[in-house]
């Protein structure tokens, strides 16, 4: 009876013409860069944070959300006609849905994906909406040790899961916090790493570092990429699947909405983690493996119910506890953040027209993308055809206006073409910039919470391991850690890395 109090209030707060307004441009948007491959939804996200000051937080977060799940409905499109993933979560979906097109029957190909992904984003919601209430009064409970301890477990489980070399993700995170660190301390007043600087005295601007490693460098990595002329689209033909396309569906549909949900939640998790684990799961519970690959419909339903699953549930994390789980997440953390709402358990009680509003908004958007994807598909595949060097002029001046109209700083606009760079070597390098991003969100927070709980104890630092949860915590850390360790998963993260 609660929850459908509060989906009451999320119903009352979603539906306003100003909020379905930003709703319906953001899976717009969520589509748009899905389609184009070398956009994403993190660099969009990141381009777009400075127009988000104008909006209301409600507005800014639904716009936002919607980015980020409609681009994985997005990326099945050109990952099915034309064999080429606009979104990495997609890049599975092009071993047998390219195949089915190939064969005639990209238009049930695309009908079961953007069915799965409806199935699969609705009873992900409903998770989210239900597990939200739960969360919060446990993480209510937490003083400043359990979530120092919280945060560390999550700058941990991030570097862990990071893809590539261990010891550049552990060098990505402490980049991070000591960038997380740059500006006036709140409790002396002195100013760290500055450099004798002014305008860095107020430390540097999330939007800076966000639009300079995640936009402006992915368009710099973009344009040593050879992208050639209009890539041949399969014909779509009808969009009604057969009987046998939704027997053989409706299971992978179901078994990766449960994957999907389930590793959203993981930190480094999100649509990707889990649209590659769906797509093993079904090649090894199926009849005949030898299918997969050649235009098993399974090898579509599953991975997509579990990408767009995993994109819904990774909001859990950021909203309940304040911990941004993927580099979407920690963009939405910062988004909260400019309106000087913290993330975490306090949100659902004090702003609760924000927080169920963005659920219900979630239902809304994933609707609306249902009537985007499949009769306007045509329009969506001939955006292909926008060569990129007509692109990327336009996105570049979009972010410099965007960076300078936040604080009128020609400064912030030279820092965020330095980032850009640094971003841009960080691509070069191989290293991940999402654990950055976390070190550099998460490092107040934990100094925070590190200075109140070493005071509340009168600097006795065996509060973290005398308080049961903050000890469970950092048990888990230290298991975490000897999982990293271990040289199977240390075998198995090179292997990955050599072959990405």
């Amino acid at each position: 009876m609660e929850l459908l109090d509060h989906l009451g209030i999320g119903l009352e707060a979603a539906f306003t013409l100003n909020n379905l307004l930003y709703c319906l441009l953001g899976v717009t948007l969520g589509t748009l860069v899905g389609v184009l491959p070398g956009l994403g939804p993190v660099a969009t996200i990141a381009m777009l944070l400075p127009i988000t000051y104008g909006l209301t937080p409600a507005a800014a977060l639904i716009m936002l959300s919607g980015i980020y799940y409609g681009a994985q409905y997005g990326g099945s499109t050109t990952a099915i006609l034309v064999n080429l993933p606009g979104e990495s979560s997609s890049v599975v979906t092009c071993l047998d849905g390219h195949a089915m097109a190939r064969k005639g029957r990209a238009g049930a190909a695309l009908a079961i994906a953007a069915i799965g992904s409806f199935i699969a984003g609705s009873l992900a919601i409903l998770l989210l909406a239900a597990a939200a209430t739960p969360l919060a009064e446990v993480a209510l409970k937490f003083g400043p040790a359990e979530y120092f301890s919280l945060m560390l477990l999550g700058l941990v489980a991030a570097i862990v899961l990071a893809q590539g070399d261990v010891l550049k993700a552990v060098a990505m995170t402490l980049l991070g916090l000591l960038l997380g660190l740059v500006g006036t301390d709140v409790n002396s007043g002195v100013e760290r790493f500055t450099f004798d600087i002014p305008a860095l005295s107020d430390g540097i601007s999330f939007v800076v570092i966000s639009m300079g490693i995640f936009g402006i460098a992915e368009i710099i990595a973009n344009l040593e990429r050879d992208h050639g002329g209009v890539p041949q689209v399969a014909r779509v033909g009808s969009l009604l699947p057969s009987k046998e396309d939704y027997r053989r569906s409706w299971k992978p549909i179901l078994r990766g909405t449960g994957l999907g949900a389930l590793l959203g939640v993981l930190p480094g998790g999100g649509a990707m983690l889990g649209s590659f684990a769906s797509y093993m799961v079904e090649k090894r519970l199926a009849k005949q493996p030898e299918r997969f690959g050649q235009g098993a419909i399974e090898g579509v339903a599953g991975p997509e119910s579990a990408n767009n699953a995993g994109a819904q549930t990774s909001f859990i994390p950021m909203l309940v506890l304040g911990l941004p789980s993927n580099a979407v997440m920690a963009l939405m953390a910062g988004a909260m953040m400019i309106h000087g709402i913290v993330p975490g358990p306090q949100v659902i009680d004090d702003r609760p027209e924000l927080f169920w509003g963005l659920i219900v908004s979630m239902w809304i958007g994933n609707l609306l993308l249902l009537v985007l994807n499949l009769p306007l598909v045509g329009i969506w595949v001939r955006l292909l055809a926008v060569p990129y060097r007509l692109l990327y002029p336009s996105i570049l001046l979009f972010c410099c206006i965007g960076v300078y109209s936040v604080n009128n700083s020609l400064f912030d606009v030279l820092l965020t073409v330095a980032f850009g760079l640094l971003g841009y070597l960080f691509i070069k390098l191989r290293c991940e910039p999402a654990p950055l991003l976390l070190g550099y969100l998460l490092g107040p927070l934990m100094e925070e919470n590190l200075r109140r709980a070493m005071l509340l104890s009168r600097g006795d630092p065996t509060v973290f391991v005398t308080r049961p949860l903050s000890l469970t915590l950092l048990i888990i850390c230290v298991l975490v850690v000897v999982l990293m360790l271990s040289p199977r998963v240390r075998a198995t993260r090179q292997v990955a890395f050599s072959e990405d």
